[in-house]
């Protein structure tokens, strides 16, 4: 029985990897690659010659002789210092190819309120968590209650590949995936220690955060019991009405992430505060009664617009930046904020 058991395991794995390398998923990957992307150069040459390309690609997965390129790197102010790695076009096709048949593996798998990089959540979803939390952990906004709001520090240039590696062998067994995984880690931007970190800006990068962090997000609701958690990329908060529990909690996650992931809480950004006065929280600061943009991101809609005005934004790209920046700044009280920079854009368009 247990012979069988290996066996029919073994069959599984195969065959998962087979559907990576399928024509079908490489197809569909390259529909998801070139996404928002169709007026790039590299996009334009891989659909010139599409089904050879196509192709190609899957027999070097089979004969698992693909090896990515060396990524190319460059920094992004916005407003944040912050060093985006950006892979070919055909190492992206790879990445959608990968995530598009592991991914719902591991998803199953996560809580609830694990909100980034996940289908129907988002950084919306975070807030209207954290919003139901903030008013069963307070009674309905009746008593005081703490938020222990913290981060990770490096989160994406300190992610151990061994720890990770074997996070994922507990679902995937099959080495062909586990080297096409080694593969794209290793990948790395050159001032990276070996065998940690990941470039931002890739798919699977954003993928294996969620993997990686479901360690810690299973400690904190299963070991601790924490009912009101929610995790947006490596920023999370937990919401009590204790703060001397919150505290506990703090040095036991701080402890567990050092111990089982080899990382470190952010101490500066890291505390514990009333959620009377507010708690900064994927983009917005977030009160009792009402909702904030943060300062980060009004300025960084004002930079934009002085961008625009010395003629290096076109009209309609400032118009599409102004669109989605506003949709976002809806969540928060922001109407008189939004009124007073939208003539702005008008008047300069």
């Amino acid at each position: 029985m247990a012979q069988w058991l290996k066996y029919y395991h073994m069959k599984l794995c195969n065959k998962l990897y087979r559907e990576i390398c399928s024509i079908n998923n490489l197809a569909l990957a390259w529909t998801k690659a070139k996404k928002g992307k169709t007026k790039k150069k590299d996009v334009i040459e891989f659909k010139q010659n599409l089904r050879e390309n196509l192709l190609k690609l899957r027999r070097e997965l089979l004969e698992q002789t693909y090896n990515p390129k060396l990524l190319k790197t460059f920094i992004l102010r916005d407003p944040k210092t912050r060093k985006i790695s950006k892979s070919d076009f055909k190492d992206r096709v790879v990445h959608h190819a990968l995530v598009r048949v592991i991914e719902p593996i591991f998803d199953k798998t996560f809580i609830y309120d694990s909100c980034a990089n996940r289908k129907d959540k988002g950084n919306l979803f975070a807030l209207k968590r954290f919003n139901e939390f903030k008013r069963k952990v307070t009674n309905n906004l009746k008593i005081e209650a703490f938020c222990l709001k913290a981060d990770i520090k490096h989160y994406f240039q300190e992610v151990d590949h061994e720890i990770l590696l074997n996070i994922i062998r507990r679902k995937i067994s099959d080495e062909k995936i586990i080297l096409l995984i080694k593969k794209i880690l290793e990948n790395n931007v050159a001032d990276n220690p070996k065998g940690r970190g990941m470039p931002l800006g890739n798919l699977t990068s954003q993928f294996f955060a969620n993997v990686y962090l479901n360690e810690l997000d299973r400690f904190v609701k299963h070991n601790l019991k924490g009912k009101y958690y929610i995790r947006y990329v490596d920023d999370f908060v937990i919401l009590h009405y204790k703060k001397e529990q919150l505290k506990i909690w703090k040095e036991q996650i701080r402890d567990f992430i050092k111990k089982d992931l080899k990382l470190e809480i952010h101490q500066d950004k890291s505390r514990i505060t009333s959620l009377s006065k507010g708690v900064d929280f994927v983009g917005f600061r977030n009160f009792y009664y009402h909702r904030l943009l943060r300062k980060r991101n009004i300025s960084n809609m004002e930079n934009k617009i002085k961008v625009f005005a010395q003629g290096k934004i076109s009209p309609e790209k400032i118009k599409e930046i102004f669109q989605g920046w506003s949709a976002y700044a809806k969540w928060g009280n922001s109407y008189k904020l939004r009124n007073k920079i939208a003539p702005e854009i008008i008047r300069s368009s």
